[in-house]
């Protein structure tokens, strides 16, 4: 189910493991209250998949849906 209201893009950061990813995910702003943004459910569950896949240490795979930051051994 869609939520009705105006769609933005938000920024979102997934802290797994060994890296740290930023994402651009849509937002609605919902029209029954417009107070803040708020995420719809299956993008809720594609920020979980890309947490499960920065805990695993996939780097390459999320490189391709966002920024990531490795942390670097000293």
């Amino acid at each position: 189910m869609r939520i009705k209201g105006k769609r933005i893009k938000v920024p979102r950061w997934i802290h797994g493991g060994p890296c740290v990813v930023r994402v651009e995910v849509e937002a609605v702003i919902p029209d029954s209250d417009p107070s803040e943004p708020c995420l719809e459910p299956q993008t809720v569950r594609w920020l979980d998949e890309l947490h499960r896949m920065a805990e695993a240490g996939q780097v390459e795979e999320l490189a391709k849906v966002g920024h990531v930051y490795v942390r670097r051994s000293a």
